[in-house]
C-alpha cells in the first residue's frame, strides 16, 4: 500500500525537521529506474538533494558529467561497476563513492539482481532534473522497461547543467 507523499517536492510546503518512513517521499520513474525523493532543494534551502534509486539489474546511465553538483552514492544492495574520469572500480552494499562536479562518470548495476542506492547531490537541484524527465511512478517499483530517448534526455540534462558525454557503459 502506498504511503501519502510527505515531501515538499510534492506539497512545496515542508519546511524544518521531519521524517520520511522508508517508502515514503515523491516517487518517479526516470530512466527506467525508480527515484524517490526524500529531500530536495525547498527542503534544504537549495544546499542538497536526496534520493533513494532502485536500478535494474544491467543498467547504466549514459557517460555523463555534473556541471555544478557534487555527486555521492552509498550502496543500500546490489553491486555496480562505477567508472569515473577513466578509473574503474565495483561497489557493493555498504560501499560509498564520491563523484566531485565536473567528474566524467556512469556506472553499471551487477547483472543478477537490481542496484539500490542512496544518491546526495550538493547543491540541490538533481530532484528537479529526474522530475523533468521523469514521470510520477504509478507504484513503488521498478517501471516496466522502456526505450529512452538519448536526445531528449540531453535536451533536458543540459537545462539542469548536466553534460552527457557518450553511451552507457558495457561491462
Amino acid at each position: 500500500m502506498d504511503k501519502p507523499d510527505n515531501t515538499a517536492a510534492a506539497t512545496g510546503v515542508k519546511r524544518g525537521a521531519y521524517k520520511l518512513e522508508a517508502d515514503e517521499g515523491t516517487a518517479l520513474w526516470f530512466t527506467n529506474a525508480l527515484v524517490m525523493v526524500k529531500a530536495g532543494g525547498p527542503e534544504t534551502k537549495q544546499r542538497l538533494t536526496v534520493v533513494e534509486i532502485l536500478h535494474p539489474a544491467g543498467y547504466s546511465p549514459p557517460m555523463h558529467r555534473h556541471l555544478v553538483e557534487d555527486e555521492a552514492f552509498y550502496i543500500i544492495s546490489g553491486t555496480a561497476l562505477f567508472e569515473s574520469d577513466g578509473e574503474r572500480f565495483t561497489v557493493q552494499r555498504g560501499d560509498f563513492a564520491f563523484l566531485p562536479q565536473g567528474s566524467t562518470h556512469s556506472f553499471l548495476a551487477g547483472p543478477h539482481e537490481p542496484f539500490r542506492c542512496l544518491v546526495i547531490t550538493v547543491p540541490a537541484g538533481f530532484e528537479t532534473f529526474t522530475a523533468e524527465a521523469g514521470a510520477p511512478a504509478a507504484r513503488r517499483e521498478l517501471p516496466e522497461p522502456a526505450p529512452i530517448d538519448g536526445d531528449v534526455l540531453a535536451s533536458i540534462a543540459a537545462r539542469h547543467n548536466i553534460e552527457i558525454l557518450g553511451p552507457p557503459l558495457t561491462p
